[in-house]
Order: C-alpha cells, then sequence, then structure tokens
C-alpha cells in the first residue's frame, strides 16, 4: 500500500480536523522516521515537541514492555508504586509541591484554571483568568476561550470568565487587575504564536503583580518543558517560580501523559472530590515518563538541547544574512522559530520532498522542535537541506 491509498481510507473514516500530509510514518528510531513505501525522513519537529529522547528510545521502550507485562492500569482511588516515584521526581525538578497526572495538555491546562479558581474562591476572590494574546492553550472550551479567536469561531457561548492582553505588556496586565481575577496564564515562550519569548522583565512583573494581589501565577509549560530550552522548564532560565505549572508532550517520550503541578499555598485550597481522573498518571504512563526523564538525566539531554540550540541558532543567523526571506530567528535551546517575509508552509512542504520533517506555525513561522538528542550530522544535513530548499523557492518566485 502507498501513502496516497492510506490518506484516502483516513479521509473516508477520520473526522475532518487536520489538513493531513499525505505521507503515513510507519516506523522511527532516534530522529529518524519512515513511511509506508520505505521513504527515509529526518524529523525536525519529534511530534510537535514530544518525542524529546527520540523515536522508540529502547530505554523507553522497554519500561512501556516491562510494564505492560505487569499491570497497565488501575483506578487512582489506590496507590502506584511507579505513579509515587514520578510524582516525587517531578516535584523535585519544578521546585513545587504536589503534582495532578492528566491525559494531555489541554488537560493540565483545564486542571490548572479549576484549581486557580478554587484557590481565589476560598479567599473571596473572583474567577476570572488573564491570558495572552497569540497564546496557545488546547481546544477544549475552556481553553480555547483563553487562547486565540480563530479557535473560538463556530464554537460559542465561549466560557466567560476570561480576558486577553496583549504578550509582554505588563501595564495592559495592570489594566486588568481587580478582585474579579483568579490566575494569569502564560506561555514563557509562545509555541503556537510563533516562538516568542516572554522578557525576564515581564514574568518578573507579572510574579510580582499576582504576589501583590494574591493571584495564581500559571506557567504553561507544555511545549517548552522537560529539557527542551536547555533547562528542565523554561522558567528556570528566567529565575521565575509560578503558583501553578502545565506540562505534558516531551512527558511522556510519546505515550498521552500530562501533568499540572502547583505550591502549597494552592493545594491547600484543594479538598477531596474537587478533581478527577480515570487514566492519568495510570502505571502505563507513568513508567513511560519515568524512564524518559531518566534518559535525559543519564545523557545529559538538558546540556545538549542548549548547545545544540544555540549552535543551530548562530547558522540559522548566517543563514538570514544570505537569504532576505527570514527576518528573524528566535527561540530557547531546541525550540527555534525561523520568521519568514511569506507563508511558511511552502518551505516546509518543500522541507518535505527533501526528507525533512518541520512545520509551519502562525503562518510565516517554520518552527523546529527536534529531538534532544539529534545528532549533530543530522542538524547539519538539516541545513543544507534548508539553503536548498531556499534557493528552490527563490527560483520558482522568479520564474
Amino acid at each position: 500500500m502507498e501513502n496516497k491509498d492510506l490518506h484516502l481510507i483516513d479521509k473516508q473514516y477520520y473526522l475532518p480536523t487536520f489538513n493531513r500530509i499525505p505521507i503515513t510514518f510507519v516506523r522511527g528510531k532516534g530522529s529518524r522516521l519512515w513511511d509506508i513505501e520505505d521513504k527515509e525522513y529526518i524529523d525536525m519537529l519529534a511530534g510537535i515537541a514530544v518525542t524529546n529522547v527520540g523515536h522508540c528510545h529502547p530505554k523507553v521502550v522497554k519500561a512501556i514492555q516491562d510494564q505492560a507485562a505487569e499491570l497497565m492500569h488501575i483506578s487512582n482511588f489506590f496507590v502506584s508504586p511507579i505513579q509515587v516515584a514520578l510524582s516525587e521526581l517531578l516535584v523535585k525538578i519544578s521546585g513545587l509541591d504536589r503534582v495532578f497526572f492528566t491525559n494531555s495538555g489541554a488537560e493540565s491546562v483545564e486542571g490548572a484554571i479549576k484549581i486557580a479558581r478554587r484557590y481565589a474562591h476560598s479567599i473571596g476572590r473572583g474567577g476570572k483568568i488573564i491570558s495572552m494574546k497569540n497564546s496557545f492553550h488546547g481546544r477544549t472550551l475552556a481553553t480555547i476561550a483563553t487562547g486565540q479567536p480563530k479557535y473560538q469561531e463556530g464554537f460559542g457561548p465561549i466560557p466567560h470568565g476570561f480576558s486577553q492582553v496583549p504578550f509582554n505588556d505588563l501595564d495592559a496586565i495592570k489594566a486588568e487587575i481587580s478582585d474579579e481575577v483568579a490566575g494569569i496564564i502564560v506561555e514563557p515562550i509562545q509555541g503556537e504564536g510563533g516562538i516568542r519569548l516572554a522578557d525576564k522583565t515581564y514574568l518578573e512583573g507579572l510574579r510580582k503583580i499576582c504576589d501583590e494581589n494574591n493571584i495564581a501565577l500559571i506557567f504553561d509549560e507544555i511545549q517548552s518543558g522537560i529539557g527542551r530550552t536547555g533547562n528542565w522548564f523554561a522558567k528556570d532560565h528566567y529565575e521565575v517560580q509560578p503558583d501553578i505549572l502545565t506540562s505534558a508532550k516531551g512527558l511522556g517520550g510519546g505515550m498521552p501523559i500530562g501533568a499540572f503541578l502547583c505550591n502549597e499555598k494552592i493545594a491547600g485550597a484543594i479538598q477531596f472530590g474537587d478533581h478527577g481522573t480515570t487514566f492519568g498518571g495510570n502505571p502505563l504512563a507513568a513508567s513511560a515518563s519515568m524512564a524518559t526523564l531518566k534518559v535525559i538525566v543519564e545523557e545529559n539531554l538538558t546540556k545538549a538541547a542548549k548547545e545544540k540550540g544555540e549552535w543551530l541558532i548562530t547558522k540559522l543567523n548566517h543563514l538570514k544574512e544570505k537569504y532576505t526571506t527570514i527576518t528573524e530567528v528566535r527561540g530557547m535551546g531546541l525550540m527555534i522559530g525561523i520568521e519568514l517575509d511569506e507563508p511558511a508552509l511552502p518551505f516546509m512542504q518543500l522541507l518535505l520532498k527533501e526528507g525533512f520533517v518541520a512545520n509551519a506555525t502562525a503562518v510565516n513561522v517554520l518552527r523546529l522542535v527536534p529531538a534532544l538528542n539529534i545528532s549533530q550530522e543530522e542538524l547539519e544535513s538539516f541545513l543544507l537541506a534548508l539553503e536548498k530548499v531556499f534557493i528552490i523557492k527563490k527560483e520558482m518566485t522568479n520564474a
């Protein structure tokens, strides 16, 4: 069977929520993918910042296999040894006090909103949540209420109790502060918004405002966490600690698992029955996550992400000097955006033809979020392919 055959069947049965690329991947190893026609690709997307230790890392695979043969799922009414170990590790690396496991990033944000409101109500405040323009926190009804208007179209009425202000604008935040505000949610690095970094003074200012007004500060680190930026979390670069932090994507190395963490102040407002989950943090997912985090430690992948990211950004800025199509290169660690003066989709499509998987986001930004253990050789091959794509695109434009 060929790529086009599977694409046609998929279009017949799957809800048309994704404008699928007609490529069917069937195998992966490290930063390599193979499609059903056995064409090989170098993956610069990692499932959108998910396979942080590469595809099918042997230690993650073994952890999943061993756990699947022993116990895959129990109710969260009972204690799981691997979930206990994972809870302890996440608390230690985050510097927060409590964790709750979920199945996805959107579910983590929903939980963060709930506990922020629960805390606010416990001290007599309202439940309003302030988010930033061009943010992305998920696709559920509450998370689209925090996000971009284009994701809200056709899904009204949108839940109330949310407002948006410009990113990196403290004055806009101050103008929104009242006794009705329960929390402020922000991505230290906006992913879907085009890899846009928060200013250090901005996050410090948010922390100060939240402290002064007893408001919960929520950091969405679903894309920027788990070693991607060269630290466990992007917050560590800024030296600003939130009250609540959301995680998912890279947390399970490909296995669906998310989490939200909070400090003891927020946790103190939670009572038995206030929140729950059937599958969140079950033994199988927790085993995959624990193995993934151990690999990041053992292979020193936070350091690798920092060094490779700095090298790649330098090389991309050299390309910027040669090709005026590139207007800016932004990023931290291996979370990088190449802003173009035209739509990024055609460049993504040309890269696919060359055997490289990347992603177009925010219309004109080429997003690169490869595995943290991608090899130097693979990165160099990508740069050669990218320059070739710029040349091809220029010739197409001039033709």
